[in-house]
């Protein structure tokens, strides 16, 4: 019963990420420019022209929509990639070494893992130029000690598993170790913190875009359209209600979906 809820679960997700996903490729399909202002055309109500109605500025915001979601997304898959790749490297690094140097580098983790990381992204935002580029490496450089976490738990527990013993009995040396056996055997652990990465960065894109060092105005960004909405919830609400609900929906499927894929991989949530 439990691994069918995760299959729903995970197919739900999916069809939903892949469809958010197609329209904000399809972006610059849309008749209008997100960034151009209409000062006659403002706080229209949805209709057939602007499906979402228009914003302060006379913006179509349904563009703008899907051009945030491009940032967004663009943002949150790009520091995946970054944090999983060097969290993987790092974790089965540490794990596969001694004691010595697992202790140096979880420490180090450990270090990067107490200070206040939203803090310092913001600062780090302040000082270099803006931009995507500048978003991916701040939050990566924040996000990839959870993941250098779990690999390195997992290198642990393979380090004394039947084949890997077998492997060095038999004169495998560390390097071909690692990738036969450790890269291969850590893939559902990081398939799943990927997920959980690009929920996480998405939600840090869109709070810094919120509270002004994201993306810069007048680019389209889930977070700065929240930010643009909050003068105007008492009289115009559904401007903050298209971008929190996409935020909301986007976030939540990528969870959903890490936790169906741990829920069919691990033996024990299927009892």
């Amino acid at each position: 019963m439990i691994k069918k809820k995760a299959n729903v679960g995970m197919i739900i997700s999916a069809a939903v990420l892949i469809v958010i996903i197609i329209a904000c490729l399809m972006a610059p399909l849309s008749p209008y420019d997100p960034n151009l202002v209409k000062p006659l055309e403002k706080f229209q109500s949805p209709s057939a022209a602007h499906w979402f109605g228009t914003d302060n500025f006379g913006r179509d915001v349904f563009t703008r929509i899907l051009y945030g979601g491009r940032v967004s997304l663009l943002v949150g898959f790009l520091s995946m990639v970054v944090s999983i790749i060097f969290g993987t490297l790092y974790g089965i690094i540490s794990g596969s070494s001694g004691k010595i140097v697992d202790g140096f580098m979880m420490r180090l983790a450990d270090i990067f893992m107490s200070v206040p990381s939203f803090l310092i992204i913001i600062t780090l935002n302040i000082y270099l130029k803006a931009g995507i580029s500048t978003l991916v490496i701040t939050i990566a450089l924040f996000s990839w000690m959870s993941v250098a976490r779990i690999v390195r738990a997992e290198t642990l527990s393979l380090k004394e598993r039947e084949f890997v013993l077998a492997s060095e009995g038999l004169g495998a040396g560390k390097f071909w170790i690692i990738t036969k056996h450790y890269f291969k055997n850590v893939f559902s652990s990081v398939l799943v913190a990927s997920t959980n990465s690009i929920a996480s960065a998405i939600l840090t894109e869109s709070s810094l875009s919120y509270l002004g060092f994201g993306i810069t105005i007048p680019n389209a960004s889930w977070g700065g359209m929240l930010d643009g909405a909050q003068k105007y919830i008492m009289t115009h609400p559904s401007l903050a209600v298209y971008a929190g609900a996409c935020i909301l929906i986007t976030v939540l499927c990528f969870n959903v979906l890490g936790n169906s894929i741990r829920q069919s991989y691990d033996p024990k949530s299927r009892r």
